[in-house]
C-alpha cells in the first residue's frame, strides 16, 4: 500500500499552473481606435526620439556647448529617448497585432528598465537642481566646483543607484506566484498592475515598493527644495531685473519638469493596491511616460535663458 499512497501525496501537492506569459490589455479591443491611437503615439514617440536626438547632437557637435549644465541637459535627453522606447514601440505593435502576449521575461525586463530609468530620472533631477544652485548661487565659480570629473561622478552615480533600486523592487514583484489570470490591465508591466494579479498577499511587497518610493520622492525632493530656497535667496538679492527674470525663468521651468514628473510617480507608486484603479493609472503613467514634450521645452527655455544670463 506504501507506493499507492506516495503517489496519491504527491498528486495532491502538484504545483499550480504558474503563468508563462501575460496579455497586456492596452487601451481599446477596437480596431479602428486601435489604429487612431497608433498614429497619435506613433507621431508622438518620433518627435520625441526625434527631438532628444536632435538635442543631444547639437551638444555634441558645438564646442561652445560643452559646459556642465549642457552635458547634464545632454544625459536627461538620452534618459528620456530610453525612458519612452522601454514602453511604446511594444505598445505600437501591440495596437496593431492581433497577439498583445509578453513573455514573463520580457515582463521582468521590461518592468526592470522601465523603474530603473524612471529612479535614475529622480536623482538626476536633484543632480539638475545643483546644476541651478552652483549656477546661481556661484556663478564666478560655477566651472570649478562642476568640474568634469564631478559631473561624470554625479551621472554615472545617478544610474548606478537607479539601476540598483529598481532591481530591489522588480525582484519582490516578480517573485510573487502569478498562476492565473494573466491579463494586464495595463499597455506594459508596470509593477502595480502586474502585482495585482499575484495569487498571494502582496503586502509584504507593497510595504517594500512604499519604503523605495518614500526613499525615491522625500529624499530628493528634499534636497530639491533646500537647493530652491537658496537659489530663492540669491535671486532676490540679484539688482537687474532683467537678470532676476532670466534666474527665475530658468528655475521655473526645471521646477515644472520636477512636478510634472514627481507629482504622477507619487501618485501611482505611494498607495496601496486597495485603491489601484488601472484605467486611471494607464492616463496618468501616459502622461509622464509618452507625454514627454514639456522636457523639450525645459531644454529649450533653459539653453537660452542660460546663454543670455
Amino acid at each position: 500500500n506504501f507506493p499507492l499512497r506516495a503517489h496519491h501525496v504527491d498528486a495532491s501537492r502538484a504545483e499550480p499552473n504558474w503563468v508563462s506569459e501575460f496579455i497586456l490589455l492596452g487601451f481599446s479591443s477596437d480596431p479602428t481606435t486601435n489604429r487612431t491611437l497608433f498614429s497619435v503615439f506613433l507621431l508622438l514617440y518620433l518627435s520625441s526620439v526625434l527631438g532628444n536626438g536632435l538635442i543631444i547632437t547639437l551638444i555634441c557637435l558645438d564646442m561652445h556647448l560643452y559646459t556642465p549644465m549642457y552635458f547634464f541637459l545632454c544625459i536627461l535627453s538620452l534618459m528620456d529617448m530610453s525612458y519612452v522606447t522601454t514602453t511604446v514601440p511594444q505598445m505600437l505593435v501591440h495596437l496593431l497585432s492581433r497577439s498583445q502576449t509578453i513573455s514573463f521575461a520580457g515582463c521582468w525586463l521590461q518592468m526592470y528598465m522601465f523603474s530603473s530609468l524612471a529612479l535614475t530620472e529622480c536623482f538626476f533631477l536633484v543632480v539638475m537642481a545643483y546644476d541651478r544652485y552652483v549656477a546661481i548661487c556661484y556663478p564666478l565659480r560655477y566651472t570649478v566646483i562642476l568640474s568634469w570629473g564631478l559631473c561624470t561622478q554625479l551621472s554615472a552615480g545617478t544610474w548606478a543607484c537607479g539601476f540598483f533600486v529598481s532591481l530591489i523592487h522588480t525582484f519582490f514583484t516578480m517573485r510573487l506566484p502569478y498562476c492565473g489570470p494573466n491579463m494586464v490591465n495595463h499597455y506594459f508591466c508596470e509593477g502595480p498592475a502586474v502585482r495585482s494579479l499575484a495569487c498571494m498577499d502582496t503586502h509584504v511587497t507593497e510595504m517594500v515598493d512604499s519604503v523605495i518610493s518614500v526613499f525615491m520622492v522625500v529624499a530628493p525632493l528634499s534636497l530639491i527644495l533646500a537647493s530652491y530656497i537658496h537659489i530663492a535667496q540669491a535671486i532676490l538679492k540679484i539688482k537687474s531685473m532683467q537678470a532676476r527674470c532670466k534666474a527665475f525663468s530658468t528655475c521655473a521651468s526645471h521646477l515644472t519638469v520636477i512636478t510634472f514628473f514627481y507629482a504622477p510617480a507619487t501618485y501611482l507608486y505611494m498607495r496601496p493596491n486597495s485603491r489601484y484603479s488601472p484605467e486611471q493609472d494607464k492616463q496618468i503613467s501616459l502622461f509622464y511616460n509618452v507625454f514627454t514634450d514639456i522636457k523639450g521645452a525645459f531644454l529649450k527655455v533653459v539653453g537660452k535663458a542660460r546663454m543670455a544670463w
